[in-house]
């Protein structure tokens, strides 16, 4: 009996202890597969602002899947990472990537951030100019002026024109990034526009020629609009009133009608037609309210006037 119990003891010991050297096998198994499939990427410990010359202290290693990594990482912190400079804004824990970074000797700044065939040039602004702090690095806006027009010309009156579309706006002020606060980009006196060297000729002929508005437009709508200026004359012919689309809808988006009543015809009787009286029935009157009245035994409703 003894022996018999024994047996059972080992068996069910060498049972469980298989059941567990396959389970840790296959949890070990399934450990390597993962850890094979993981890749090193450099990525950033603290938020990197646009325009700004990476250091080491700034950037960690972590292990990301190889399907989850973008594009154009860094395995190590050397010198195809430290000293670039970034282009784009690196929010904290995000991957640092080729694409995010200025090519190698590039300068810090402004200049690092400018395309290659573009300028920078810098515009005096206001409130009225500046649509009151609106105007963020990144924003893109049309740029009006209104100037007189040339001696030559049988026009005589101010014109207000867009010269310039589809500007974008590379920094506010010394900001190339959003400024912290609504006060620090009220203060702001002067932005820097994205140009081309044709669109910046223009640009200082018409902020010495004449006044310089600047107007924002949706970062989705890139399509240009040709207008023929506006002057006293077509300002004072009126203009007819268009319903307000939805937000984030694109102008194709047929807007819906307004509801209009109809006005009623007026009836014309014919000759030898005779009109039809309307015969209506006057309503019941209400019932007046009234009370029993017992006099010995007769009784008898009294009603009240």
């Amino acid at each position: 009996m003894r022996n018999k119990r024994l047996l059972i003891a080992v068996s069910a010991a060498i049972v469980f202890g298989s059941v567990a050297a396959v389970s840790v096998y296959r949890y070990l198994a399934r450990a390597q597969a993962y850890t094979k499939n993981l890749n090193n990427v450099v990525v950033a410990k603290v938020d990197i602002p646009i325009g700004e010359r990476i250091i080491a202290e700034k950037l960690a290693v972590v292990q990301l899947p190889r399907t989850a990594a973008p594009d154009g990482t860094f395995a190590r912190i050397d010198e195809n990472v430290v000293g670039r400079v970034a282009v784009t804004r690196i929010a904290a824990r995000e991957p640092v990537t080729e694409g995010r970074l200025a090519p190698l000797g590039s300068a810090a700044g402004l200049s690092s951030v400018i395309p290659e065939g573009y300028r920078a040039m810098n515009v005096r602004v206001d409130d009225v100019v500046g649509i009151s702090g609106f105007i963020m690095p990144g924003t893109l806006v049309d740029i009006v002026v209104v100037i007189d027009p040339p001696d030559n010309d049988n026009q005589k009156e101010r014109v207000s024109k867009i010269v310039l579309q589809n500007i974008k706006v590379l920094a506010n002020g010394a900001n190339l990034d959003k400024p912290k606060n609504e006060k620090e980009a009220e203060r702001v006196k002067t932005v820097t526009l994205q140009v081309t060297p044709e669109q910046a000729e223009k640009l200082a002929l018409a902020s010495s020629e004449g006044r310089l508005q600047l107007v924002m437009r949706n970062s989705i709508d890139q399509g240009d609009e040709v207008t023929s200026g506006a002057t006293k004359k077509s300002l004072l012919s009126g203009e007819r009133a268009l319903p307000l689309p939805e937000a984030g809808v694109g102008k194709d988006a047929k807007p819906v009608a307004p509801r209009t009543t109809a006005p009623r015809r007026p009836h014309v009787r014919l000759a030898g037609e005779t009109a039809a009286v309307k015969v209506t029935t006057p309503a019941p009157a209400p019932p007046r309210p009234s009370v029993e009245v017992i006099e010995g035994a007769k009784k008898k409703n009294v009603e009240f006037p």
